[in-house]
């Protein structure tokens, strides 16, 4: 009997009936023997209407942000209301003191950066979906241990793109999650989130749940990790964008590490590390026809793959001149990049020139205005908002000629392999 780590996202807990489907999905899991730990998102859209509570909250509209909060709340009750007869009144309070967590916070005034009140109150959602899903789980016959991942998984203060501390997080894996299958063959946990040691909630980026499951894979030294998602597996290009995108059924770990660094959305960037470090295949799999093929990303030869287009949207540039007419040298080069590690604000792409150096990031306001004014006390600093950075990897000629001729392209990069187009769009320029 092997270990192996499911991850269900977001759109495959999104209403009660998917709730069910992936209640089936995991009998036939469990079917297989194995011991399994289910890590599960938010369910649909829940994490998008969170950041506007959070968001209302720091605006300072208590009203608009508790009421928005009470539709959340409204719909997952419902939910459970539909799914669970004998566990309900259990569920039920067990969600509502999640409520309390967030309703405790919009009661007061905002006195720290957003990102603080970002994870406190948008942590909520995976907790709410996995209560109902593992309750839902015990209805249907399925024995599981509901843990707080927040109990398991320590984080340093960065929040909003957390760093795990994998000493401490490690033994209470081997201390509290390990034993549990003495118990059970199934642990029902959160992905994207963690904890401090005062116990102030993270969160690990953005789609941060496909890391949480390889982090417990890796830990946990898995059989496999499989990944449901709402597409058929990994494609060349997003399929919303690019109908004739094809599927690719297979990668190494080198590959889908690039296309997530440079933005693709089905992989979140951190992931690969903990399987590639323990030779752990990932399987990437429909939850809506589990019967196809799927990809798998594991330690192989890949002699030829179709170009990979990467579309990563609301991209700022921010380019630094220096003001006494002198070349861009190594130590204002270095200036820039303490700046940077300071703010915890990652390079998406950088060029320089002679008197300037430019850089594109990831474009949070709050944070990146920070940045702007500390970057100003030694350079004279200008902006781009509103960008999209496109990336082509393994292109060809015909490719090459198409994005470099875009209308708006504002920096142009290529190696052997890989071609960058940083393409602005009308209204922001600064």
């Amino acid at each position: 009997m092997g270990r192996v780590v499911h991850k269900y996202g977001g759109s495959s807990v999104a209403d009660a009936e998917s709730i069910k489907r992936v209640a089936q999905r995991i009998v036939a899991t469990k079917k297989a023997g194995n011991d399994v730990v289910v890590v599960i998102s938010a369910m649909g859209k829940t994490t998008n209407a969170l950041e506007k509570v959070a968001e209302a909250f720091y605006s300072g509209h208590k009203d608009e942000a508790l009421e928005l909060f009470r539709q959340i709340k409204e719909s997952h009750l419902t939910t459970a209301k539909y799914l669970l007869v004998h566990n309900y009144l259990a569920a039920e309070a067990q969600l509502k003191d999640f409520f309390t967590e967030v309703e405790w916070l919009l009661h007061d005034k905002p006195v720290r950066d957003f990102d603080y009140y970002y994870d406190q109150i948008v942590c909520v959602g995976e907790l709410l979906s996995t209560s109902i899903v593992s309750a839902y789980l015990a209805e249907s016959g399925l024995d599981n241990q509901w843990i707080d991942v927040r109990d398991i998984f320590r984080t340093d203060s960065n929040f909003r793109d957390a760093a795990i501390d994998w000493d401490y997080s490690q033994k209470k894996v081997v201390d509290e999650i390990k034993p549990l299958f003495a118990e059970t063959n199934m642990v029902v946990t959160q992905g994207f989130i963690g904890a401090t040691s005062d116990n102030e909630s993270t969160t690990l980026g953005r789609e941060g749940s496909d890391y949480t499951a390889a982090v417990f894979a890796g830990m946990l030294n898995a059989e496999s990790q499989t990944i449901w998602k709402d597409v058929e597996g990994v494609m060349n290009a997003d399929p919303k964008l690019f109908p004739e995108a094809t599927i690719l059924s297979e990668l190494n770990y080198d590959e889908v590490i690039e296309m997530a660094y440079y933005g693709a959305q089905v992989i979140h960037p951190k992931t690969i590390k903990p399987l590639a470090n323990k030779g752990i295949p990932l399987h990437v799999k429909s939850f809506l026809d589990p019967s196809l093929e799927g990809t798998i990303i594991h330690e192989c030869e890949i002699t030829r793959l179709p170009p990979l287009i990467v579309f990563k949207e609301n991209q700022c540039l921010i380019s630094c001149q220096v003001t006494d007419y002198s070349f861009i040298n190594e130590q204002q080069i270095g200036i820039i990049f303490q700046t940077l590690s300071e703010q915890n604000i990652k390079i998406n792409v950088m060029q320089n020139s002679a008197i300037s150096f430019s850089f594109c990031v990831d474009f949070r306001e709050n944070k990146i205005l920070k940045l702007i004014d500390h970057l100003g006390r030694n350079f004279e600093v200008y902006y781009n908002t509103g960008l999209t950075l496109i990336t082509v990897k393994n292109y060809d000629a015909a490719l090459y000629e198409e994005y470099r001729n875009l209308p708006g392209v504002i920096l142009e990069q290529s190696s052997r392999s890989t071609f960058q187009v940083l393409v602005k769009s009308p209204g922001g320029v600064h």
